[in-house]
């Protein structure tokens, strides 16, 4: 059964644009890309906060995947504050894990499991690819009710956007492809 509370359109597949009155300091200046969008609440992926705090090869290292050759730099990022000890890897579509991948779109999908690594390691991994520690979540109704406040602006995100944009540039990027000049955001926000 439907709940007649939550919108018809799902955010799966757009990013979220942080407007600059984001009071909250975790995702001040963020670009979230949204892998799952429920009345049961939504789930996604910070791609513009590299971090230093873990390294592609040092996380290998810790669960002692051996890789066959020396593995290409995967990029890492702050994913959001919930379980940061926990990787999330956001791929293209041409990478199926087990039943463990969750396909968000038709070149998208994200792996949280350990498989997905092994096969990074010996070469047989997704074409393209980010890694996220930690990741951002809503409860029912919250993101909802931060997009109306002006929290957010949503665009449908592409794979370039997600994979070949970088981090620096995602903001630009994702407020080019709605049409919006940066400067002219501001933090105070009206209703139509």
């Amino acid at each position: 059964m439907s709940d007649p509370n939550f919108p018809l359109t799902t955010l799966v597949g757009h990013v979220l644009i942080a407007m600059p009155g984001m009071d909250d300091p975790r995702f001040a200046g963020s670009v979230v890309y949204i892998c799952d969008h429920t009345s049961e609440g939504a789930m996604g992926l910070i791609l513009n906060k590299p971090t230093k705090k873990v390294t592609f090869k040092g996380l290998l290292e810790h669960l002692e995947i051996e890789p066959l050759k020396p593995v290409e730099s995967v990029p890492m990022y702050y994913g959001g504050p919930v379980e940061q000890g926990r990787g999330f890897v956001l791929h293209s579509g041409d990478y199926a894990g087990n039943d463990s991948t969750l396909q968000v779109s038709d070149s998208v999908g994200m792996t949280a499991t350990r498989d997905i690594l092994e096969d990074i390691a010996v070469g047989v991994g997704p074409r393209s690819m980010v890694m996220a520690m930690g990741y951002a979540g809503w409860s029912p109704g919250q993101l909802e009710a931060e997009i109306s406040m002006n929290g957010w602006l949503t665009v449908e995100a592409d794979s370039a956007l997600v994979f070949d944009t970088p981090s620096d540039d995602k903001r630009s990027v994702a407020l080019d492809m709605l049409g919006i000049d940066p400067r002219l955001l501001s933090v105070v926000g009206g209703q139509a």
